[in-house]
């Protein structure tokens, strides 16, 4: 065999075993772009308010609703109900 081939064969099989392990084989997962960072909850909201939970990107599929973080984990919050339910006693 000849000494070109050899060495031929060895740089494409080292390539193919190592472009896995670099990670530039793959793309990017889409949906790590669209998650976006929680922050937390401005009032602490009454139990009735975790049924309302965000979606797995947190978003909220209500009008008018802001994804926080609170005691019960990721809930959509109305902007205006819970000021509304503290100033009535």
């Amino acid at each position: 065999m000849k000494p070109w081939i050899l060495l031929l064969v060895m740089f494409i099989s080292g390539v193919v075993m190592l472009l896995p392990v670099l990670g530039s084989f793959w793309n990017k997962d889409p949906f790590l772009d669209m998650i976006r960072e929680t922050e937390q909850c401005w009032v602490q909201p009454p139990y009735k308010y975790c049924e309302k939970r965000c979606t797995k990107i947190m978003t909220c599929v209500r009008p008018n609703h802001t994804c926080c973080w609170t005691y019960c984990g990721n809930i959509c919050l109305d902007n205006e109900e819970p000021l509304k339910s503290m100033l009535n006693p």
